[in-house]
C-alpha cells in the first residue's frame, strides 16, 4: 500500500523494493558477523517483555489496575482513542507493538561498519515497516474501527471498501489516497485568489503581476520564484493564509512565475532553460513593465536553489539586476540532504532516468510519494484508516488539495538536478556548474540575503539549509521557523501558531545558533517585511497591472496551474 507503482513495464516503484533487500541485508551480515550478541539481547529482550505483558493482562483480567509495562505516548495520536488503554487487549496490544518497535530499533541501532548513506536507509525502511504494521492500521486491531462498524451495522466497512476501489480505479490500478475533498476547491475562487493579470508567458512559464492594495508602494518590485515541483499556489492559499496577499497588502509590488505544468514534449528541457526563461525572462519583463532595473527576488524550495544560480550567475558576469534576496527553505549545500537522500543513489537514479527517456518526464505519482512517505502516518496510514477502515470521506484541507495537485519533471532537467546537485554536491563548489556560460560560485553573492528554514523540515533539513547560507559572500540574515516545509512557511499573522529563533551573528556550528537565538513568538512575515522594506526605496504611486506598459493575457491565477498531472 505504500508504494507507488509507475507504469509497469518500467518496473520503477516507490519505496524501491530491491533497494529495501539490498539495505537489510547488509545490515544482517554485519550483524551476524561482527555482532551477533546483538540478536541475544533482542530476543532477551523481547521475551522478558512477553514474559511481562502476560503478567499484566492476568492482572488486568482479574480487574487491577498494573503499572503499565510499556511507557504511553501521549504525542501518539495512533492510539489516542480511549479504548486503547481501557480494553485489556487492546491495551495489551498497544503496549506490545510499541515495546517490540523499540527493540527493533535497538537491534539495528549504530551497526558497527555501515556507511552514512546505508545506515541512513536502514533507519528509514525500518521505520517505514514499523509504522506499516501498527494494530491501528488493521481492521481487526483497532477498536475505534471495530466500533464504528457495529454501530453502523458494518455500513462504515463498506463505505471504506467503495473509497477503496474508487481510489483504486482513480489512480489506473495505483492506489491514489484522497487526502482531501477536491470537489470543495477551485482555483480562482477558493484557492490562489490574490487578484493579479498574467502579463507573459512563455513555453515554461506564465507571469502574474498582483493588483496593489495600497496607494502607494516600494519603487523596488518583488519577483517570486516558487518551486515547479509543485503549483505556486502553496503561496496564494486562502486570503487569510496567502502570502501573495499579505506581501501586496504591505506595499510591494509582486510578480510571480506560475511555472508550466510539463509534458512529453518538454522532455529536452534543462536546468539551464529554467534559469534563461523562468527569472531571467522575468527580470527582463519587469524592467519592462516597470522601468525599474533593480528587482528583489524570493525563492521558495528548488526555485530558491534556482535563485541561488541566477544570483552567482548574475554575480559572474558582473550584473546587479538584484537587490536582495530571500530564501525559503532552501537547499544550496546537499551534503546532508536528510531523508530525501534515501531515494538518491547511482542505481536508483539510474532506473529513474531509464523511465524519464522512455516517457520524456518524471510522473508526479513519483514525487508526491517521496513526499508522503517523509511523514507516512501523517500523509498515508492516517487516511487509510480514516477513508477506508472508517468509512469516512477525507476533511476540505487547502494545504492537502495542493499537495495533491502534482506537476511532472522534464527529463533532461531532473536528471541534472538530482545528480549534480544532490548526489555530486557540485553547486557549493566554486565553478563546480556552468550555466548559460557561467561558472557558478555562491561565494561571490554578495547582496543581502534573508534565508528562513524551519526546525522539523523533512525535505530541506535546517542545519544543511545553515550550511548553504554560510556559503554567500554577502551579509546574510538567517531566521528558523518552528514546525516543518509548509506549514512553518504558511504561517500568517493571527493564526497564533509557531514561533521562530533569531541570532544577530552565524556561529559555524548551527546548533551553536539554535542555543543562543532569541525566540519570537508568532508569524515570520512581518520580520521579512521590515527586512524588504528597508531594502526596497522609497514609495511612489501604486502600478496597476491593467495599466501597465504591457497588455494582460490574462486574468490570475493564469492557465498553467490548471493543468494537473493525471
Amino acid at each position: 500500500m505504500l508504494a507507488a507503482r509507475l507504469p509497469a513495464e518500467d518496473g520503477l516503484r516507490i519505496p524501491d523494493p530491491d533497494d529495501i533487500r539490498e539495505t537489510f541485508a547488509k545490515a544482517w551480515q554485519l550483524i551476524l558477523a561482527r555482532e551477533p550478541q546483538r540478536l541475544v539481547v533482542f530476543a532477551t529482550h523481547w521475551l522478558a517483555l512477553v514474559a511481562r505483558l502476560h503478567l499484566y493482562a492476568a492482572e488486568r483480567n482479574r480487574g487491577g489496575a498494573p503499572e503499565p509495562v510499556v511507557e504511553d505516548d501521549p504525542t501518539d495520536r495512533r492510539f489516542a482513542d480511549d479504548a486503547w488503554r481501557q480494553i485489556p487487549f487492546f491495551d495489551v496490544l498497544r503496549q506490545g507493538y510499541r515495546g517490540f518497535a523499540a527493540a527493533m530499533r535497538a537491534l539495528f541501532a549504530d551497526v558497527a561498519d555501515l556507511d552514512p548513506a546505508t545506515r541512513r536507509k536502514l533507519d528509514f525502511y525500518l521505520r517505514l515497516w514499523l509504522h506499516a504494521i501498527a494494530p491501528s492500521n488493521f481492521p481487526h486491531t483497532n477498536p475505534v474501527v471495530l466500533r464504528h462498524a457495529a454501530e453502523s451495522q458494518g455500513a462504515s466497512l463498506r463505505r471504506g471498501l467503495a473509497h477503496f476501489l474508487d481510489d483504486l480505479e482513480r489512480g489506473g490500478g495505483r492506489l491514489a489516497i484522497r487526502t482531501t475533498r477536491d470537489e470543495l476547491f477551485e482555483l480562482g475562487r477558493d484557492l490562489a485568489t490574490t487578484p493579479g493579470k498574467v502579463i507573459f508567458r512563455n513555453d515554461l512559464m506564465e507571469l502574474i503581476q498582483y493588483r496593489p492594495a495600497t496607494e502607494q508602494v516600494y519603487r523596488r518590485p518583488l519577483l517570486i520564484v516558487p518551486p515547479w515541483i509543485n503549483k505556486y499556489y502553496i503561496l496564494d492559499l486562502r486570503p487569510r493564509n496567502s502570502f501573495v496577499r499579505f506581501a501586496v497588502e504591505q506595499g510591494f509590488t509582486v510578480f510571480l512565475i506560475s511555472w508550466r505544468n510539463p509534458d512529453a514534449s518538454m522532455a529536452h528541457k534543462s536546468f539551464e532553460d529554467y534559469l534563461a526563461d523562468g527569472p531571467l525572462a522575468a527580470l527582463d519583463t519587469i524592467v519592462r513593465q516597470t522601468g525599474e532595473r533593480v528587482t528583489n527576488v524570493l525563492g521558495y524550495c528548488i526555485g530558491g536553489t534556482l535563485t541561488a544560480c541566477l544570483l552567482a550567475w548574475l554575480a559572474a558576469r558582473g550584473e546587479r539586476r538584484v537587490g536582495c534576496a530571500t530564501f525559503l527553505t532552501t537547499m544550496t549545500d546537499f551534503a546532508e540532504p536528510g531523508d530525501l537522500g534515501v531515494f538518491i543513489d547511482d542505481k536508483q537514479l539510474a532506473r529513474l532516468e531509464r523511465y524519464m527517456q522512455r516517457h520524456g518526464y518524471l510522473d508526479a505519482a513519483w514525487m508526491q510519494t517521496v513526499f508522503s512517505l517523509l511523514r507516512d502516518n501523517d500523509l498515508v496510514w492516517t487516511f487509510v484508516v480514516n477513508n477506508y477502515l472508517l468509512g469516512r470521506e477525507p476533511p476540505p484541507f487547502d494545504l492537502l488539495f495542493w499537495n495533491a495537485d502534482g506537476t511532472r519533471m522534464p527529463a533532461m532537467m531532473h536528471s541534472f538536478y538530482l545528480r549534480r546537485f544532490y548526489l555530486e554536491n557540485r553547486l557549493v563548489e566554486p565553478g563546480g556548474i556552468r550555466l548559460l556560460g557561467e561558472p557558478i560560485d555562491l561565494g561571490r553573492i554578495r547582496i543581502p540575503c534573508y534565508f528562513l528554514s524551519t526546525r522539523d523540515d523533512h525535505i530541506a533539513p535546517w542545519r544543511s539549509t545553515y550550511a548553504g547560507a554560510r556559503r554567500f559572500g554577502g551579509p546574510v540574515r538567517f531566521v528558523l521557523g518552528a514546525s516543518g516545509h509548509i506549514a512553518g512557511v504558511v504561517n500568517p499573522p493571527g493564526s497564533g501558531k509557531y514561533g521562530y529563533w533569531t541570532h544577530g551573528r552565524r556561529p559555524v556550528d548551527p546548533d551553536a545558533f539554535l542555543a543562543r537565538a532569541r525566540w519570537q513568538p508568532g508569524s515570520w512575515w512581518p520580520d521579512w517585511a521590515q527586512w524588504l522594506a528597508r531594502r526596497s526605496g522609497a514609495r511612489i504611486p501604486a502600478r496597476d497591472p491593467e495599466t501597465g506598459r504591457l497588455p494582460p493575457l490574462g486574468d490570475a491565477p493564469g492557465d498553467y496551474v490548471r493543468v494537473r498531472a493525471t
